[in-house]
């Protein structure tokens, strides 16, 4: 009963805060005003600015935040036990990532659609704008690389994944060309949509698997390559044509999904199939070798579950430029950032007491079946999960393919509850992981490519403020970081290597938009202590994480020259200075923006911000018709 427990619990919670704090920063803190006029009404474009009804762009938004984050973090931190990890989260979500995603949303809607970035420029100084636009930059590389390998490697251990993710593409482009060029509804082409996503699901299941030849080779390798080529078409396309539709179909796919997977583990929760206590620790005797420790590592670890700087790209990057009426903002942002919390739940349960329910093997023709040990039963509870934490093994024995496979097939032990079978569950929960995924992958490369063509416009670099330009050196970066190798293995196997990057630079950055959040503030003369408190250990925990992980040895990137004393120079040079590099710039920079903003801090306590210049004419349109919902 505890994991039916936990799981309802937190739902309640969620629901709970979003009807009183998140009601009380609407009201008593942004002062949200539903006659303001937002940047999607000021600035239409019909490309990026496309006023857009809160139910649609709440799929956007929630789809474009969550990723493979709330999934490949928790999986991974479940080996510190899975209490601190889900009190992390619950806390996390509500009191700062929700706090972080609403804020950073409502400065950009009334600064006309504007990056964070941008934002802090006005806010704190102009070199703050600069110092945040590098920061975003390697923030947005390593998100691009990680995501990437992730369906990437989806795509290469459950190929029953593919056909599914895939068809998204021409279903997304018809129901846009449908909705926003002929003015049909939606409800119709989104319910024929799901039907044929998941008959897709059913078909790559027991008919169509996808897998590449071998003689093509690593197929991590080359399904990164085709994503990333996806990712710059989609990134240069007007929203309504693929990024707004595919992510509105994909977030009914995935509320589906998640909802059969609460209603397994409600079924499994009553029938007593799923023990949470009697599968995994609640707070773990030890680590694998080489792990970091728990603290500070687990506030970065899980970061999009509980907190995620790139949320504030997304709400000041995408969202800001859609929502059609200012009172959305708490439905989308600080609704989406609860959703992804009781995701990240989920998948904590999933990767315990699921896994607990059950060990389940790759076999060669690609099923799924029982695993069964020499008595004939098949491994449950604390000895299934032992086996796939295996603590004994070392940190560097498990890959992303073995963190999110712990969700996957917990999932689907879930699902078989409820008398799916375990082929197709594992089919739909991993569609459902690589759908995430993708959505933030594309959604990424679009506001790479902003950060790219304003660092271009900055800077003078004329080439890079063309979008083509842009977008593409984007996509180079993130591909050939996710070439990274891991220590003695080929191409495209360093994503665990890379998610304590991606952890740390991304929870970095949550502390600076709280930090414009609460410049925002303070100018105006409003309450800062619920965003100040968030900022500072947003600050500092991955400051932390970042420090350990430049400086000691055990950390698989370590400086250098530690690593050359020891006689391994061509490991450091070769394998780890990239790493070294981004870290020690991502830290500098901070430091130097922090810097920036102590010196100014006293003098601009109720002092409003120099104004945007005004708008000579209404920008024009491609078309002046309503979007419909």
């Amino acid at each position: 009963m505890t994991t039916l427990l936990i799981a309802v619990g937190a739902f309640v919670g969620y629901l709970v805060a979003y009807h009183t704090y998140g009601r009380w920063l609407s009201q008593k803190i942004f002062n949200l005003d539903p006659e303001a006029e937002v940047p999607s009404h000021q600035l239409r474009d019909n490309v990026d600015f496309v006023p857009t009804k809160k139910e649609v762009i709440f799929g956007h938004h929630f789809t474009s935040i969550a990723g493979t984050g709330p999934i490949v973090g928790p999986a991974i931190a479940v080996f510190w036990g899975w209490l601190p990890a889900l009190l992390w989260v619950l806390l996390g979500s509500i009191f700062i990532g929700a706090v972080h995603d609403f804020g950073a949303l409502v400065v950009s809607l009334r600064n006309r659609g504007q990056t964070v970035g941008e934002v802090a420029g006005r806010l704190i100084n102009p070199r703050a704008r600069l110092l945040f636009l590098l920061i975003l930059f390697f923030a947005l590389t390593i998100v691009l690389a990680i995501f990437g390998l992730v369906i990437a490697t989806i795509f290469a251990i459950y190929p029953q994944s593919v056909l599914s993710v895939w068809i998204e593409i021409p279903i997304a482009v018809i129901i846009g060309y449908w909705v926003y060029r002929k003015g049909g509804g939606l409800l119709i082409p989104s319910i024929i949509a799901l039907a044929l996503m998941y008959g897709a699901i059913w078909l790559g299941a027991y008919h169509l698997p996808i897998s590449l030849p071998e003689a093509w080779g690593n197929p991590v390798v080359i399904w990164t390559v085709a994503l990333l080529i996806y990712c710059f078409i989609a990134s240069v396309l007007p929203v309504w044509v693929l990024l707004q539709p595919r992510d509105y179909i994909n977030s009914h796919q995935l509320v589906l999904a998640l909802g059969l997977l609460m209603l397994g583990v409600v079924v499994a929760g009553l029938t007593g199939s799923a023990d949470l206590v009697g599968s995994a620790p609640a707070i773990a005797d030890g680590s694998p070798t080489g792990a970091p420790p728990i603290w500070p590592f687990l506030f970065i670890t899980i970061a999009c579950g509980a907190c995620s700087g790139f949320h504030c790209l997304v709400s000041s990057g995408t969202t800001s430029k859609q929502l059609e009426n200012e009172q959305d903002a708490q439905y989308v942002a600080y609704g989406s950032m609860l959703l992804e919390g009781g995701l990240a739940v989920l998948v904590i349960l999933a990767c315990c007491a699921g896994v607990g329910m059950g060990k389940f093997d790759r076999i060669d023709t690609g099923e799924y079946v029982a695993a069964a040990p020499a008595a004939g039963e098949p491994l449950v509870g604390r000895e299934a999960w032992n086996t796939r934490y295996d603590l004994t093994k070392g940190w560097g024995a498990f890959g992303l393919g073995a963190k999110v496979g712990a969700f996957i097939e917990g999932g689907a032990n879930f699902l078989s509850s409820i008398g799916i079978p375990l082929r197709l569950g594992i089919g739909i929960i991993a569609v459902l992981v690589a759908s995430f995924a993708a959505t933030t992958l594309d959604t990424a490369t679009r506001l790479q490519r902003y950060v790219v063509q304003e660092l271009g416009q900055t800077l003078r670099v004329t080439p890079l403020t063309n979008k083509y330009v842009a977008t593409g050196f984007a996509v180079f970066l993130g591909g050939a970081m996710a070439m990274m190798p891991a220590p003695g293995k080929g191409a495209g196997t360093g994503g665990l290597i890379l998610w304590p990057l991606f952890g740390a630079t991304n929870q970095l950055l949550a502390g600076l938009a709280f930090m414009v959040i609460v410049f925002y503030l303070w100018r105006r003369g409003k309450p800062i202590w619920f965003a100040a408190i968030p900022m500072v250990a947003m600050l500092i925990m991955p400051a932390w994480a970042l420090g350990w992980q430049l400086f000691n040895e055990n950390s698989g990137w370590a400086w250098p020259l530690a690593a050359m004393l020891k006689g391994e120079q061509e490991w450091a040079w070769q394998q780890t200075h990239l790493l070294f590099a981004i870290g020690i710039g991502t830290l500098a920079l901070q430091a130097w923006m922090i810097v920036e903003g102590l010196l100014i801090w006293p003098k601009v306590k109720g002092v409003m911000e120099d104004p945007l210049p005004p708008l000579t004419a209404k920008p024009a349109t491609a078309s002046t018709e309503s979007m419909p919902c």
